[in-house]
């Protein structure tokens, strides 16, 4: 997939023997027996296998076109288990097993890595592994700031890799068609777009102090890697780092990088934002779950974790002057009218399902081709995201310039673009 200088060479003076004298090349070499040439077979690398990274991992293990090289997490019975399975798997040469990722993305023989870490990581991995020249498939959400949405877009566009964040619903039929329909312009002339989210706060409280363990059965201050110190608690460990600040975007982030993205594809905002961002208060005064935005052309864009007509979690509305759209990951589609209802498909795939997704991206790497959740059109979505949660924080309306990526008059609102990161870590 990528050609090192030694085998640059290595394949020059192949090629001048074959001139030389012919030979005969197996079926199996060329993939003409049922397997997958060499020269087809992208060879990967896991950084984060538990939960969703494990998903993911099996699904990347069922291709007969992806070979997984290593492995690499923090915690050792993980390590164990993974490479257990995929040698297991393969039957023949080992997985190799890595607490530091370095050591993974250092090794010429991987073209492309999963990474699955928590969200804290996701950002600080996805660089690293450009620089080293790997092909990135990144579960979200990619960031936890403005600041690192733009660092992650910059170093892929900068080191050309390919990128694919896991918002997988860009590849699943019901979301596809309720964006075609949308853009079609059967709805109308575009109102509003509606992204399912959560409740957004987030917790500045430490769980209780427990016995931090050792280095190589749980590397805490590499699980830490950029965020703040605390002490260990393996709650955190074991998944129950959501919710907290130092390592978590909040509830709108956490379902928005799916549906805001969502919102954003449907209304072809891709490679833009909302420009004013306002936060939504119940009668009584007190902050509800609700964030509007208005975007430069005057589409209203409306993330709520309510009122949804019950077709599944991550749900979008699409509203236009002629009628709306609702689908949701159950894969069902509601419309307003009987005038839409003939667009309608069932399809069986869940929205939480990331088979097609994964296959677009092995397909990007091999070709070269941008894939549909790529860096670029990410990490817009995921401003929108962080700009509401600000929004929401500040308990006021906020203004943003997506060209300059920053609040309008507004210093305490662009301190929040970034956090500071534990040294030695930077973007």
């Amino acid at each position: 997939m990528k050609l090192t200088r030694r085998g640059f060479m290595k394949a020059g003076l192949l090629g001048a023997a074959a001139v030389a004298s012919p030979c005969l090349i197996s079926a199996r070499v060329l993939g003409l027996d049922g397997n997958v040439s060499p020269s087809n077979t992208v060879n990967l690398g896991g950084i984060g296998c538990r939960s969703r990274g494990g998903e993911d991992m099996r699904i990347f293990l069922d291709r007969p076109d992806i070979r997984l090289r290593a492995i690499c997490d923090i915690r050792k019975d993980q390590r164990d288990r993974w490479q257990a399975e995929t040698e297991k798997r393969y039957n023949d040469k080992p997985c190799d097993a890595y607490r530091d990722m370095e050591d993974l993305l250092v090794r010429d023989d991987i073209d492309a890595v999963l990474i699955a870490t928590g969200d804290r990581w996701h950002t600080m991995a996805s660089i690293t592994a450009a620089r080293y020249g790997k092909d990135i498939y990144c579960e979200k959400p990619l960031s936890l700031t403005i600041a690192e949405s733009i660092a992650l877009a910059d170093a892929v566009n900068r080191y050309g890799v390919v990128y694919q964040a896991g918002t997988q619903r860009r590849n699943i039929g019901n979301f596809q068609l309720a964006a075609k329909i949308v853009q079609s312009g059967k709805l109308g002339k575009l109102l509003e777009v509606h992204a399912n989210t959560l409740w957004p706060a987030t917790d500045q409280a430490w769980l209780p102090a427990e016995p931090e363990p050792g280095i190589e059965e749980c590397d805490w201050d590499r699980w830490l890697g950029p965020c703040p110190w605390r002490p260990y608690n393996h709650a955190y460990v074991d998944g129950s780092w959501r919710g907290h600040y130092d390592f978590h975007g909040g509830g709108i982030l956490e379902w928005g990088s799916h549906t805001v993205d969502l919102c954003q594809w449907a209304a072809q905002k891709d490679d833009t934002t909302p420009v004013r961002f306002e936060p939504q208060f119940n009668e009584d005064g007190s902050i509800n779950d609700q964030v509007h935005a208005w975007y430069a052309d005057g589409v209203k864009l409306v993330m709520r974790s309510s009122g949804w007509v019950g077709l599944g979690t991550c749900s979008a509305r699409y509203v236009g002057e002629e009628g709306w759209i609702e689908t949701g990951d159950s894969g069902r589609m509601a419309v307003s009218n009987d005038a839409l209802r003939g667009e309608l498909k069932f399809f069986g795939i869940l929205g939480t399902d990331p088979i097609n997704h994964i296959a677009e991206f092995v397909e990007c790497v091999k070709t070269r081709r941008n894939p549909s959740a790529n860096a670029n059109v990410a990490a817009q979505s995921h401003i929108a995201s962080h700009c509401a949660y600000i929004a929401w924080q500040l308990r006021r309306p906020v203004d943003y310039d997506p060209a300059k990526n920053e609040f309008l008059n507004d210093p305490e609102a662009n301190r929040m673009r970034t956090r500071a990161m534990r040294a030695p870590y930077t973007l």
